[in-house]
């Protein structure tokens, strides 16, 4: 079968901070089996049967780092495909832009199989066979969408009604003695937000029920920057066109008005791990109901979530809490109330305070940086080069560096001079001044930056060149 799965990888997870952060979203937190929820994703898309190519809707800053999760679980070399948003439009734009891309790919008789970057699904042999089923109904010019059967009343999810494989209607989020109601009936499914049907169908749909939207997707996608490699392809959507398109979900436009939806009512131990307390439910709980991820020492507490993974972190006496700590933000929310976390990183993005954006330790296309301490005129990185890598040319108006080598090997340019550095040696970096730090060993390379100056700022860079592609 001609089936490729779109992965959508956008969001800001703000009701998981402080693991969730803008550039650091909710599909790249790390599960306790060390897989990231972007991870499981790509696994159960590119393992289902025939399937040659996975493409991936995500923004252009998360790029690099969503291509190194999916090195690490890709060993049979499925090929992969990326759509680049420079800012979230919701799915129906992106929907509409991977359709046009991959019908020129495919032919507009290609399957697409719709799916989430953050979401579990623990059985997956059930999903597959819904799959399968909700295939089989595309081919035939249906709009499918998977219905979860429900396990209890939610009111966190969307409803479908519906009568075999026929969508009677969707409704919104209910309260709860609408949502006991609903599961009572046995005629309610919770919408997954996973989607099926071929190019054809969707490019048809969507020019009947949201033509402005596959109108703006194939202006993008004309005025657009595409390349192709091996076993890769990649369209940068070009930002100015894109930012036109309607702010709209598939739901909205196109879902709730075709007259060809379809459901595959399923159980596949499907979760949209929207909270920390769905995140506890994966950890076995001890005897006093407590679930702990890392390093942590209970004492007389009760049915408590605790995950830190960076230092010991105790708690004596409580019950019903959630913390959460990193290195640079600690999160105790009452179990109850862990949706209004999302209040928090309101709170901070309001007061452009860093924690909403970034964690102290930032992934980069040629390996990490970690910010150790600052302060008045002052701060110090843990700076590390992947092997073959290389930072940008480029230079700093107001600060100046001093990079001393832990371990590895380090080819510099410093100026006119290029140099190599070995562990112990260093050299100092003026303000004013171009440079370069690249890493031509095979051992990551670690050094120590220090850098001083009357602003410190990461907008303070010039680049005159980069291999990334980066301004």
């Amino acid at each position: 079968m001609n089936m490729v799965p779109v992965i959508l990888s956008g969001g800001r997870g703000a009701r998981l901070w402080p693991v969730s952060r803008e550039l650091h979203p909710k599909p790249f937190i790390r599960l306790s089996d060390g897989q990231s929820l972007l991870q499981k994703a790509f696994v159960r898309a590119a393992s289902l049967p025939g399937v040659a190519e996975v493409v991936t809707v995500t923004n252009r800053d998360l790029y690099f780092k969503t291509a190194d999760e999916y090195a690490e679980v890709n060993p049979t070399g499925v090929a992969l495909g990326f759509l680049l948003e420079s800012e979230g439009r919701n799915t129906a734009p992106a929907i509409a832009a991977a359709a046009l891309a991959i019908g020129e790919r495919r032919g507009e008789d290609a399957v697409l199989l719709v799916l989430t970057a953050d979401h579990l699904i623990a059985d997956l042999p059930a999903f597959t066979t819904a799959v399968t089923q909700a295939a089989e109904l595309a081919q035939q010019g249906r709009v499918v969408t998977f219905g979860i059967r429900p396990e209890h009343p939610e009111t966190g999810y969307g409803y479908i009604e519906a009568q075999g494989n026929d969508v009677l209607r969707f409704v919104e989020k209910p309260d709860l003695e609408t949502a006991r109601e609903y599961v009572d009936s046995g005629r309610f499914l919770w919408n997954s937000g996973m989607f099926c049907l071929t190019v054809k169908t969707a490019l048809a749909e969507l020019e009947t029920h949201a033509p402005e939207v596959l109108a703006t997707a194939r202006a993008t996608l004309a005025a657009s920057q595409q390349s192709t490699g091996k076993q890769r392809f990649q369209i940068e959507l070009d930002p100015e066109t894109f930012a036109t398109a309607p702010d709209l979900s598939i739901d909205y436009a196109l879902m709730e008005k075709t007259q060809r939806a379809a459901v595959v009512p399923c159980a596949i131990g499907w979760s949209d791990v929207g909270s920390w307390n769905a995140i506890g439910d994966l950890i076995e709980p001890d005897v006093h109901g407590n679930r702990v991820d890392g390093d942590a020492m209970l004492h007389d507490s009760e049915n408590c979530y605790v995950r830190s993974h960076d230092r010991l972190v105790s708690a004596v006496g409580v019950h019903d809490l959630v913390i959460v700590d990193t290195p640079d933000a600690l999160l105790v929310a009452d179990k109850n109330r862990v949706q209004d976390v999302k209040r928090i990183v309101d709170r901070l993005r309001a007061d452009d305070h860093d924690a909403h954006r970034l964690h102290r330790t930032v992934h980069r296309p040629w390996g990490t940086y970690t910010t150790l301490e600052e302060g008045d005129r002052f701060k110090i990185k843990r700076i590390v080069v992947t092997p073959g890598q290389s930072l940008s040319l480029q230079m700093h108006h107001h600060r100046s560096e001093h990079w001393i080598v832990v371990s590895g090997m380090a080819s510099i340019v410093n100026g006119e001079s290029t140099i190599s550095l070995g562990p112990n040696q260093s050299t100092y970096i003026p303000a004013g001044c171009q440079h370069r730090l690249s890493n031509p060993g095979k051992l990551p390379l670690i050094l120590i930056e220090v850098q001083s100056g009357e602003y410190l700022g990461e907008d303070d860079i010039v680049r005159f060149e980069d291999i990334y592609g980066r301004n």
